[in-house]
């Protein structure tokens, strides 16, 4: 008799931490995971033999189950809600920022080669600055004198995993003429000629090749003049020539020059 009894408690416990379980889980409800242990172990000891002693520890256990169960859904709460510190890290490769590269191109005015390069996918900033002369920190209206030997010239940012340089090269020479010296259209002066500024020697190598496919499919009608320097300085322009096409999208310059430039690009519709 006795051990029937015993088997049943037995039988009845595993039901037990099965209905606190699920309770647990489904609705986080810690005081009815709590009776309803209370509850089982109170019914089997009516109706068996098992001693007081036993059924005691029995409940015993049943509330530490239970209290264990409500300290495991607590403290992810608890921790979730502290603020992260400096000394956490990272928990996958996808939190780390993407390694970036910079490339400066120059093809006439910088207003519309910082409208197309912005954008294209994997292109992180386009800053409107220049470049490739002598003085430094020239403003605009010095740069247009002719005498310092900058260009204006876009400094790009961009994540080579998702556009690699050779894409950027090849809108490069779409978006300008790069057989004109020292000329962009109605833009004339040292200022405007095409000119890139490697910052890698693989970006030189891949300019070289790129140069010499174009040269041999004889894709323009005339020789390239296109300035290949290594870049050494770049100068932010000022503030009214950053975003120029963001900010004046409208104006007779963006109507006439730039959205034909975009449309051709197919980068607006």
């Amino acid at each position: 008799m006795k051990q029937s009894a015993a088997w049943a408690w037995d039988s009845t416990n595993e039901l037990g931490f099965t209905i606190i379980l699920r309770r647990d889980q489904s609705a986080g409800l810690k005081v009815e995971s709590l009776f309803i242990g209370f509850a089982i172990a109170t019914n089997f000891d009516r109706s068996s033999e098992m001693p007081k002693r036993v059924f005691h520890v029995s409940i015993g256990f049943l509330m530490v189950v239970s209290l264990a169960q409500a300290w495991t859904m607590l403290e992810p709460r608890s921790r979730a809600q502290s603020p992260s510190t400096s000394d956490d890290k990272p928990r996958s490769g996808r939190d780390k920022p993407a390694k970036t590269e910079i490339a400066v191109f120059g093809g006439g005015c910088f207003w519309s080669i910082e409208a197309i390069f912005e954008r294209v996918k994997g292109v992180k900033s386009v800053v409107s600055g220049f470049s490739g002369g002598t003085v430094p920190n020239p403003d605009y209206e010095t740069v247009c004198t002719g005498q310092t030997g900058h260009a204006e010239v876009v400094r790009i940012e961009y994540d080579p995993s998702v556009v690699p340089f050779e894409k950027l090269l090849k809108m490069f020479w779409k978006a300008h003429d790069p057989t004109t010296w020292n000329r962009q259209g109605d833009d004339f002066g040292p200022q405007y000629r095409s000119i890139i500024l490697y910052t890698t020697e693989a970006q030189r190598e891949a300019t070289l090749k790129s140069y010499q496919e174009l040269t041999e499919a004889r894709v323009f009608g005339a020789p390239i003049v296109t300035e290949l320097v290594p870049f050494k300085a770049f100068f932010p322009a000022e503030d009214y020539h950053q975003d120029y096409f963001r900010n004046q999208r409208y104006s007779d310059y963006s109507l006439t020059y730039i959205i034909p430039k975009l449309k051709k690009l197919k980068l607006l519709k």
